[in-house]
């Protein structure tokens, strides 16, 4: 994933409405109007957002005649997962650290 596709994957899951949009569809393909239902916003505002998901590759809009479902689409989020991965593993080893000396101070201190 390039780093332009990646800024576009955080920045949309930066925003909590699509953040909530992303979890409706992980439930499985919804409209427009139903994605807008749980929110107090202009069907047009829900569609900004929708823009904003689709240019990060995480959602894609289908034509089935009448009815244009949403998608989610799961390779994004992969990717992002994967990038976030190779920091946990260095937070991680930073924590273990932090942990083995915490422990080595504690024995020091029973010790005394």
């Amino acid at each position: 994933m390039s780093d332009d596709q990646l800024d576009r994957v955080f920045a949309a899951l930066s925003d909590a409405t699509r953040r909530a949009i992303l979890a409706r569809l992980a439930e499985g393909e919804a409209t427009v109007g139903q994605l807008a239902e749980p929110f107090a916003m202009s069907l047009p505002a829900v569609s900004k957002h929708l823009k904003v998901l689709e240019r990060a590759g995480l959602i894609t809009r289908g034509r089935d005649a009448q009815w244009r479902p949403c998608r989610l689409e799961a390779a994004p989020l992969a990717a992002a997962t994967d990038w976030l991965d190779r920091y946990r593993v260095f937070w991680d080893s930073r924590f273990d650290r932090l942990d083995e000396h915490l422990h080595r101070i504690q024995r020091e201190e029973s010790d005394s």
